[in-house]
């Protein structure tokens, strides 16, 4: 039987994203503004046609699989990146010890800013609308950041932790990190996160966490041509 987090974003967009969703029956997707992910009940070449044919032209949309799957024509592969997807596994962490704001629409030119200087992921003007974005700030800018993104059933991934290079070194993610955990985990939900396989020094602090790594997973960038 699949696993839930084999198909992440559809099963989000089926479930604890359901109010974010757009298309039909076999293709979902989340408007621009929030997440260019797209998803398929099943990755056939007849699904992938569907959504070319409900896409408005120049439409980039994010596609993740455990497989390095083949895209069809006449969608154009932008890029394609190797991912681990990691899973939370009980550990004592505590509790954050610095302030951690909750972010609101305010904070978005300062949460886009970031995510550009950082590339945590994209990152777009109402990706907040996934919810429980919280923020430390110094001197008055964000200087680091985390939140939810996809919410699939009782699994709920972490996602856009960063921290402005000028900040880095003082345990920031770390603290965002473990609130995230907590939170989750006091909904009775399980944490998880994805993260470029070549970004050794996240996955470390992720594993030092309680994170272990469920798996390999590609993101295809697709493009329906102009």
């Amino acid at each position: 039987m699949e696993h839930v987090l084999d198909n992440p974003a559809w099963n989000a967009l089926i479930s604890g994203n359901k109010n974010l969703a757009n298309g039909k029956d076999k293709v979902k997707y989340f408007d621009r503004e929030v997440s260019p992910f797209v998803a398929f009940s099943e990755n056939s070449e007849e699904n992938f046609q569907q959504l070319y044919q409900m896409a408005p032209e120049g439409r980039v949309f994010l596609f993740v699989s455990p497989i390095e799957e083949a895209v069809p024509g006449p969608w154009k592969v932008l890029n394609c990146i190797k991912g681990n997807q990691m899973i939370y596994e009980p550990a004592t962490i505590g509790e954050p010890t610095l302030e951690l704001l909750p972010l609101t629409e305010e904070h978005i030119p300062q949460m886009l800013s970031l995510t550009k200087l950082t590339n945590p992921g994209p990152f777009a003007e109402r990706t907040i609308d996934f919810g429980h974005y919280r923020g430390i700030f110094a001197n008055g800018e964000l200087a680091a950041m985390a939140g939810q993104r996809l919410h699939p059933f009782n699994y709920a991934e972490v996602s856009a932790v960063c921290t402005h290079p000028d900040q880095t070194g003082k345990g920031y993610a770390r603290q965002l990190l473990i609130h995230q955990i907590n939170r989750i985990r006091a909904a009775a939900e399980i944490p998880y996160l994805h993260v470029r396989s070549d970004n050794d020094r996240a996955i470390k602090v992720y594993e030092s966490l309680g994170f272990v790594t469920r798996c390999n997973v590609w993101f295809s960038v697709i493009q329906k041509a102009e």
